[in-house]
């Protein structure tokens, strides 16, 4: 499946959350990961934001498509690398 996470993380656990959602995501602006992740992978990337996440404080929003194929992103901007761009 493919995913678009984003995230509003307390300034002491912004950096962890980053580094962790770096490991399974490709990064697309300063708090919006994307990427295309298994159903089992995407559960460890969950139960790892959790472990480091205060729930009262911090919010992660996860939006889940089946496939690539409906998803289209318009950049207006300074337009930051995406993983495609890394390989082409």
């Amino acid at each position: 499946m493919f995913i678009i996470l984003v995230y509003d993380i307390n300034e002491k656990r912004v950096q962890k959350i980053h580094k962790i959602c770096k490991k399974y995501l490709t990064p697309v602006q300063n708090s919006v990961f994307e990427g295309d992740i298994t159903q089992a992978t995407l559960r460890i990337l969950k139960d790892e934001l959790k472990e480091i996440m205060d729930e009262n404080e911090d919010s992660v929003l996860i939006y889940k498509f089946r496939t690539k194929k409906y998803y289209d992103r318009e950049s207006i901007g300074i337009k930051k690398p995406s993983h495609e761009d890394l390989f082409l």
